[in-house]
């Protein structure tokens, strides 16, 4: 039986994977947050590495919040870059292997086509910076690594998309949502998925992978939809970037190219409506 640490088991990702644990009995997991390990906190990731032992990592933890990553930078950098580290460099000397969840936003958008895993990367906020030296320092000081690139997560679980529309449904008779920054949304139970998968079946293909799930939306499709699955009457009116300021700037275009991971993991990937249709049901 392979013994699993999830960090950041309370955010989207680590809820979806603890909901899918009971489908993989060959696997153990131990669920980790803030309050029981400090993954910024280096003479607690020595300890606590020290004292278990595990076959896998899963790294769920993240500063996530763009906009506040601005003004909060250096705590956005303990989190999305040292801790990265630091866990590189405990799973290096334990012999684990360390599955890293990044982002889209490590690009700028400038791009007119699905990014590949070698684009360069040009992020333009520091919430980007700090994910993308966090995927830096991790190459750098671990060699069994995989490093998922992921865009636009919901689920049922915490605060995401997804959950502000179907909250707004309920008290707003008009919202207005941006339709010129373009990417997809993906199912966090469906990434979760993947790297259960990846290892169920002890997959020694490590590298940078990028993983969304199938076709292209802007946030005023992905509302659109919400709101025609659920059988809303809400009026959703598409505006500019420009229209709706945010501190932090975001990419206008970032589609993630997934062939990499359906050709050398077999990943199949569900579309995006359809994921999104599963996640409402279940809500």
């Amino acid at each position: 039986m392979k013994q699993i640490l999830v960090t950041g088991a309370n955010g989207q990702l680590g809820l979806s994977l603890q909901a899918l644990q009971d489908k993989y009995p060959n696997l153990k997991f131990v669920f980790t947050n803030k309050t029981n390990f400090d993954i910024s906190n280096a003479s607690q990731v020595d300890r606590f590495f020290n004292k278990n032992s595990f076959d896998w990592c899963i790294n769920c933890a993240a500063y996530t919040n763009v906009d506040k990553a601005e003004t909060e930078a250096e705590l956005a950098r303990s989190i999305n870059t040292t801790a990265v580290m630091k866990l590189a460099e405990a799973s290096e000397k334990h012999n684990i292997k360390l599955i890293h969840v990044s982002t889209d936003f490590i690009f700028d958008g400038s791009s007119s086509e699905a990014y590949v895993e070698k684009d360069v990367a040009n992020p333009l906020g520091v919430y980007g910076r700090t994910k993308l030296d966090g995927e830096q320092a991790l190459i750098k000081h671990c060699k069994s690594f995989f490093i998922i690139r992921t865009s636009w997560l919901y689920s049922e679980f915490s605060h995401n998309f997804l959950k502000t529309m179907l909250r707004l449904e309920k008290t707003k008779d008009e919202i207005n949502v941006v339709s010129d920054q373009i990417g997809t949304p993906t199912y966090a139970k469906d990434l979760a998925h993947v790297i259960l998968k990846i290892i169920s079946e002890d997959q020694k293909a490590y590298g940078v992978y990028h993983y969304s799930n199938e076709g292209v939306a802007s946030w005023y499709d992905f509302a659109k939809a919400i709101f025609d699955i659920t059988n809303s009457k809400i009026n959703i009116n598409p505006i500019s970037t420009n229209d709706f300021p945010t501190l932090a700037k975001r990419p206008g275009f970032s589609v993630l190219n997934k062939e990499k991971i359906k050709k050398e993991l077999n990943v199949s990937i569900p579309y995006w409506r359809d994921s999104l249709e599963k996640s409402i049901k279940s809500l």
